[in-house]
């Protein structure tokens, strides 16, 4: 299997967002996904990250694709607009 990062995906998991960077992880994801909430746009999704990991699917489209079911899903994070870890660091440590 292709353990080739790309840019993070971040998705709502219960109580915290999850990062996802490269095949392997969205294949977790999808192991861990409930049986009744799989169909149709799963097993596309999940055929698609087999044949990357066969070579015969670009990356790049599995994560693409991988982005948009967890959009559909309603569980896609965006978390552009929190606070920088450095900016918080800075304002804590900057008087130390």
């Amino acid at each position: 299997m292709s353990s080739t990062r790309f840019d993070p995906i971040l998705l709502h998991r219960q109580h915290f967002i999850d990062e996802v960077t490269c095949l392997d992880e969205i294949f977790d994801v999808l192991d861990g996904w409930p049986e009744d909430k799989r169909g149709l746009a799963y097993d596309t999704l999940l055929k698609a990250c087999r044949d990357t990991a066969n070579g015969r699917f670009p990356l790049s489209a599995a994560r693409e694709n991988f982005r948009r079911f967890l959009k559909m899903s309603g569980v896609l994070a965006k978390v552009e607009s929190g606070p920088k870890f450095e900016r918080l660091m800075n304002e804590h440590m900057g008087n130390a």
